[in-house]
Protein backbone atom coordinates (compact mmCIF):
# COMPACT_ATOMS: atom_id res chain seq x y z
CA UNK A 1 0.00 0.00 0.00
CA UNK A 2 1.34 3.17 -1.41
CA UNK A 3 2.76 5.87 1.78
CA UNK A 4 -0.02 8.95 1.55
CA UNK A 5 1.42 13.21 1.23
CA UNK A 6 -0.38 15.92 1.19
CA UNK A 7 1.30 19.26 -0.99
CA UNK A 8 0.03 22.12 -0.10
CA UNK A 9 0.04 25.00 -3.27
CA UNK A 10 0.73 22.05 -5.55
CA UNK A 11 -0.53 22.92 -9.36
CA UNK A 12 3.00 25.07 -9.83
CA UNK A 13 6.54 25.65 -9.26
CA UNK A 14 8.55 24.30 -6.19
CA UNK A 15 4.91 22.09 -5.27
CA UNK A 16 3.91 20.70 -8.49
CA UNK A 17 7.64 19.08 -9.10
CA UNK A 18 6.96 17.75 -5.65
CA UNK A 19 4.15 16.35 -6.56
CA UNK A 20 5.61 14.95 -9.67
CA UNK A 21 8.51 13.32 -8.00
CA UNK A 22 6.46 12.12 -5.08
CA UNK A 23 4.24 10.11 -7.37
CA UNK A 24 7.51 8.67 -9.12
CA UNK A 25 8.28 6.90 -6.13
CA UNK A 26 5.44 5.63 -5.04
CA UNK A 27 3.45 7.66 -2.68
CA UNK A 28 -0.48 8.97 -3.43
CA UNK A 29 -0.27 12.55 -3.33
CA UNK A 30 -3.23 15.00 -2.39
CA UNK A 31 -2.00 18.39 -3.45
CA UNK A 32 -3.86 21.87 -3.22
CA UNK A 33 -4.59 24.72 -5.12
CA UNK A 34 -6.55 27.69 -4.88
CA UNK A 35 -7.12 29.64 -8.23
CA UNK A 36 -4.93 27.11 -11.12
CA UNK A 37 -7.47 24.75 -11.70
CA UNK A 38 -6.34 24.14 -15.11
CA UNK A 39 -3.10 23.41 -14.21
CA UNK A 40 -3.99 21.39 -10.94
CA UNK A 41 -6.19 19.02 -13.43
CA UNK A 42 -2.99 19.23 -16.39
CA UNK A 43 -0.85 17.96 -13.30
CA UNK A 44 -3.27 14.90 -12.14
CA UNK A 45 -3.44 13.98 -15.82
CA UNK A 46 0.36 13.81 -16.11
CA UNK A 47 0.73 11.83 -12.56
CA UNK A 48 -1.85 9.12 -14.05
CA UNK A 49 0.15 9.05 -17.52
CA UNK A 50 3.47 8.15 -15.54
CA UNK A 51 1.19 5.45 -14.20
CA UNK A 52 1.33 7.43 -10.30
CA UNK A 53 -1.87 8.87 -8.52
CA UNK A 54 -2.40 12.59 -7.48
CA UNK A 55 -5.46 14.31 -6.34
CA UNK A 56 -6.43 18.13 -6.42
CA UNK A 57 -8.16 19.65 -3.93
CA UNK A 58 -9.38 23.04 -4.08
CA UNK A 59 -8.26 24.74 -0.73
CA UNK A 60 -6.73 27.90 0.52
CA UNK A 61 -4.75 27.32 3.62
CA UNK A 62 -5.64 30.49 4.97
CA UNK A 63 -9.02 29.15 5.98
CA UNK A 64 -9.64 26.56 9.33
CA UNK A 65 -12.50 25.23 8.14
CA UNK A 66 -10.74 24.25 4.30
CA UNK A 67 -7.71 22.68 6.09
CA UNK A 68 -9.78 20.43 8.16
CA UNK A 69 -11.51 19.58 5.33
CA UNK A 70 -8.22 18.79 3.24
CA UNK A 71 -7.40 16.53 6.05
CA UNK A 72 -10.66 14.69 6.72
CA UNK A 73 -10.56 13.91 2.41
CA UNK A 74 -7.72 12.26 2.33
CA UNK A 75 -8.42 10.53 5.70
CA UNK A 76 -11.80 9.08 3.86
CA UNK A 77 -10.22 8.83 0.43
CA UNK A 78 -6.77 7.99 0.49
CA UNK A 79 -5.73 6.51 3.66
CA UNK A 80 -3.42 7.22 6.64
CA UNK A 81 -1.35 10.02 6.08
CA UNK A 82 2.57 9.62 6.44
CA UNK A 83 3.69 12.75 4.78
CA UNK A 84 3.24 16.68 4.88
CA UNK A 85 4.97 19.36 2.19
CA UNK A 86 4.04 22.88 4.06
CA UNK A 87 4.84 24.77 0.59
CA UNK A 88 1.75 27.18 -0.03
CA UNK A 89 2.76 30.45 0.21
CA UNK A 90 2.86 34.26 -1.46
CA UNK A 91 4.51 37.34 -1.76
CA UNK A 92 3.27 40.74 -3.23
CA UNK A 93 5.27 43.52 -5.54
CA UNK A 94 8.45 44.41 -4.29
CA UNK A 95 8.46 47.28 -1.67
CA UNK A 96 9.87 48.91 1.18
CA UNK A 97 8.97 48.04 5.00
CA UNK A 98 7.30 51.89 5.02
CA UNK A 99 5.33 51.98 1.90
CA UNK A 100 3.45 48.64 3.31
CA UNK A 101 0.22 48.66 4.65
CA UNK A 102 -1.31 46.31 7.18
CA UNK A 103 -3.48 44.44 4.50
CA UNK A 104 -0.63 43.28 2.71
CA UNK A 105 1.22 42.19 5.78
CA UNK A 106 -2.06 40.33 6.88
CA UNK A 107 -2.22 38.44 3.58
CA UNK A 108 1.61 37.43 3.55
CA UNK A 109 1.58 36.13 7.52
CA UNK A 110 -1.29 34.40 7.14
CA UNK A 111 -1.18 32.41 3.90
CA UNK A 112 2.65 31.62 4.89
CA UNK A 113 2.77 31.06 8.48
CA UNK A 114 -0.99 30.51 9.84
CA UNK A 115 -1.76 28.37 6.74
CA UNK A 116 1.34 26.05 8.04
CA UNK A 117 0.62 25.96 11.64
CA UNK A 118 -3.10 24.64 10.46
CA UNK A 119 -1.74 22.35 8.64
CA UNK A 120 1.00 20.90 10.59
CA UNK A 121 -1.56 20.80 13.16
CA UNK A 122 -3.82 18.71 11.69
CA UNK A 123 -1.15 16.61 10.41
CA UNK A 124 0.69 15.74 14.01
CA UNK A 125 -2.90 14.77 14.82
CA UNK A 126 -3.25 12.23 12.77
CA UNK A 127 0.64 11.20 12.96
CA UNK A 128 1.45 10.96 16.78
CA UNK A 129 2.18 7.82 18.15
CA UNK A 130 0.47 10.07 21.53
CA UNK A 131 -2.48 9.65 19.75
CA UNK A 132 -2.73 6.53 18.03
CA UNK A 133 -0.70 7.71 14.62
CA UNK A 134 1.54 5.34 13.31
CA UNK A 135 4.67 8.43 12.91
CA UNK A 136 5.38 10.40 9.65
CA UNK A 137 7.37 13.49 8.34
CA UNK A 138 6.60 17.23 7.54
CA UNK A 139 9.07 19.58 5.56
CA UNK A 140 8.41 22.84 5.45
CA UNK A 141 9.25 25.46 2.67
CA UNK A 142 11.01 27.93 4.17
CA UNK A 143 13.51 30.63 1.92
CA UNK A 144 16.91 31.74 1.92
CA UNK A 145 14.72 35.25 2.70
CA UNK A 146 14.98 34.06 6.43
CA UNK A 147 18.19 34.49 6.67
CA UNK A 148 18.93 37.32 4.31
CA UNK A 149 16.26 39.69 5.15
CA UNK A 150 15.22 40.64 1.16
CA UNK A 151 15.53 44.28 1.88
CA UNK A 152 14.30 47.23 -0.46
CA UNK A 153 12.10 44.14 -2.00
CA UNK A 154 10.24 41.29 0.45
CA UNK A 155 10.87 41.63 4.23
CA UNK A 156 7.60 40.78 5.30
CA UNK A 157 7.97 37.44 3.09
CA UNK A 158 11.30 36.72 4.89
CA UNK A 159 10.07 37.45 7.99
CA UNK A 160 7.17 35.43 7.29
CA UNK A 161 9.89 32.51 6.63
CA UNK A 162 11.41 33.06 9.77
CA UNK A 163 8.54 32.17 11.54
CA UNK A 164 8.71 29.13 9.38
CA UNK A 165 12.15 28.27 10.59
CA UNK A 166 11.02 28.77 14.12
CA UNK A 167 8.09 26.51 13.76
CA UNK A 168 10.23 23.93 12.25
CA UNK A 169 12.71 23.88 15.27
CA UNK A 170 10.34 24.10 18.29
CA UNK A 171 7.20 21.17 16.35
CA UNK A 172 10.43 18.96 15.74
CA UNK A 173 11.48 19.25 19.49
CA UNK A 174 7.64 19.27 20.38
CA UNK A 175 6.85 15.69 18.27
CA UNK A 176 10.39 14.29 17.88
CA UNK A 177 9.26 10.98 20.68
CA UNK A 178 5.97 10.47 18.78
CA UNK A 179 7.28 9.35 16.02
CA UNK A 180 7.22 12.36 13.60
CA UNK A 181 10.81 14.23 11.99
CA UNK A 182 10.21 17.63 10.96
CA UNK A 183 12.30 19.61 8.83
CA UNK A 184 12.95 22.12 6.29
CA UNK A 185 13.84 23.08 2.76
CA UNK A 186 15.58 26.80 2.43
CA UNK A 187 15.56 27.82 -1.58
CA UNK A 188 17.31 29.87 -3.02
CA UNK A 189 16.93 31.83 -6.40
CA UNK A 190 14.65 29.49 -8.06
CA UNK A 191 13.16 29.56 -11.29
CA UNK A 192 9.72 29.92 -10.43
CA UNK A 193 6.93 31.63 -11.38
CA UNK A 194 6.52 33.19 -7.73
CA UNK A 195 9.10 35.87 -8.73
CA UNK A 196 6.26 36.67 -11.36
CA UNK A 197 3.97 37.71 -8.85
CA UNK A 198 6.38 40.15 -7.07
CA UNK A 199 6.75 41.79 -10.31
CA UNK A 200 9.90 40.37 -11.42
CA UNK A 201 9.68 37.40 -13.65
CA UNK A 202 13.32 37.83 -14.19
CA UNK A 203 14.44 38.08 -11.01
CA UNK A 204 16.72 34.64 -10.78
CA UNK A 205 18.96 36.05 -14.34
CA UNK A 206 18.86 39.45 -12.73
CA UNK A 207 20.45 38.17 -9.61
CA UNK A 208 22.63 34.62 -10.70
CA UNK A 209 25.59 36.50 -10.40
CA UNK A 210 25.52 36.82 -6.89
CA UNK A 211 24.85 33.17 -6.81
CA UNK A 212 28.50 30.76 -6.16
CA UNK A 213 27.38 28.62 -8.63
CA UNK A 214 26.61 31.43 -11.13
CA UNK A 215 23.02 29.97 -12.03
CA UNK A 216 19.75 29.74 -10.47
CA UNK A 217 18.04 26.42 -9.38
CA UNK A 218 15.31 24.21 -10.63
CA UNK A 219 12.07 23.28 -9.10
CA UNK A 220 13.28 19.86 -9.72
CA UNK A 221 16.20 20.17 -7.35
CA UNK A 222 14.43 22.02 -4.71
CA UNK A 223 12.18 18.91 -4.92
CA UNK A 224 15.03 16.04 -4.31
CA UNK A 225 16.12 17.65 -1.15
CA UNK A 226 11.90 17.54 0.00
CA UNK A 227 11.87 13.85 -1.03
CA UNK A 228 15.11 13.16 0.63
CA UNK A 229 13.92 14.88 4.58
CA UNK A 230 10.40 12.55 4.30
CA UNK A 231 12.24 9.38 3.16
CA UNK A 232 13.99 6.52 5.37
CA UNK A 233 17.29 7.65 4.43
CA UNK A 234 16.28 11.03 6.84
CA UNK A 235 15.34 9.03 9.62
CA UNK A 236 17.47 10.54 12.38
CA UNK A 237 17.26 13.60 10.69
CA UNK A 238 14.86 16.38 12.56
CA UNK A 239 15.15 20.27 13.35
CA UNK A 240 17.42 20.56 10.24
CA UNK A 241 17.66 22.48 7.35
CA UNK A 242 18.60 21.99 3.95
CA UNK A 243 19.77 25.39 1.88
CA UNK A 244 19.17 24.75 -1.69
CA UNK A 245 20.56 28.15 -2.96
CA UNK A 246 23.46 27.32 -4.72
CA UNK A 247 26.18 28.26 -2.37
CA UNK A 248 24.34 31.51 -0.97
Amino acid sequence: MSKVMIVTGGSRGIGAATVRLAASRGYTVCFTYLHSRDAADALVREVADGGGRAVAVASDVCSEADVIRLFEFVDAELGTLSALVNNAGILEKQMRVEDMDAGRLERVFTTNIVGSFLCAREAVRRMSTRRGGSGGAIVNLSSMAARLGSPNEYVDYAASKGAIDALTIGLSKEVAEEGIRVNAVRPGLIYSDIHAAGGMPDRVDRLKHIVPMKRGGTCEEVAKAILWLLSDEASYTTGSFIDVSGGR
